[in-house]
């Protein structure tokens, strides 16, 4: 990719972080101003882009994504990084080789991480089943991510899956584009919701047959027209930057 190109590349990625970031805040997805987004830099293999440290998710412009390489060592930004969102996020894309990495502690789908289970039931309802086959847990809760040794172990506890559940945590949702992973995000935290919800009950919960499961998963990510869509409809009804 030539410098003007990457440039281009950069001014749009940074875009639609911020936007993600904006629609997380909108949609309960966020948790005070921590948790971390990132999105890794087209023809710079270790460079990838992130949220600052110290901002709330709804007012994150574009101008205020820093840019961070994978040894940790952040290389432009007028804002500072949160130490953990930089190990973690590091770790993930060097070692994992993910595009786009989301990190949050969203309600139900950390609910589900305190469970013996530690994840979400992919056989239980249509939204879960877009993820069957797609998840990994990492059940070893370590602390907080203090260093570079502790992202690592998470990375490589993902298995190359693109959500993970951390015990005791959080989930990490990763993905090839921003528009798929904030998709997979959101409805991740609906499935997890709806789980939630239906153990609430007391009654026994129906899950549908694995093969099902594996098929609908396919059916879903096979067509991401709708995750597009999404990310279009967002950036008309949470705008492009905050006024």
């Amino acid at each position: 990719m030539k410098p003007h190109q990457t440039f281009e590349a950069i001014l749009s990625l940074r875009a639609d972080l911020a936007l993600a970031l904006r629609a997380a805040a909108a949609q309960g997805l966020s948790e005070g101003v921590c948790n971390h987004f990132s999105v890794a830099v087209p023809g710079q293999e270790d460079w990838f882009l992130l949220n600052p440290r110290g901002l709330h998710w709804s007012e994150v412009q574009a101008a205020d994504i820093v840019m961070c390489n994978a040894q940790g060592e952040q290389l432009a930004g007028r804002h500072e990084v949160e130490p953990t969102a930089m190990f973690i996020h590091a770790a993930v894309h060097r070692i994992a080789r993910k595009s786009v990495v989301l990190h949050t502690h969203m309600p139900y789908a950390t609910a589900l991480t305190l469970t013996a289970a530690r994840a979400l039931d992919t056989t239980l309802s249509q939204t879960a089943m877009r993820f069957h086959g797609r998840l990994a847990v990492d059940p070893h809760y370590n602390g907080l991510a203090l260093d570079m040794t502790e992202g690592e172990r998470i990375a490589h506890a993902m298995h190359g899956a693109d959500v993970v559940f951390l015990g005791n945590h959080g989930v990490i949702v990763c993905g090839e584009r921003v528009d798929y992973a904030y998709d997979d995000l959101y409805y991740l935290e609906r499935a997890c919701q709806a789980q939630v919800l239906a153990a609430s009950t007391g009654g026994p919960l129906m899950p549908v047959d694995a093969a099902l499961a594996a098929r609908v998963a396919e059916q879903t990510h096979g067509e991401r027209l709708q995750s597009e869509l999404f990310f279009a409809s967002l950036r008309r009804t949470i705008g492009s930057e905050p006024s």
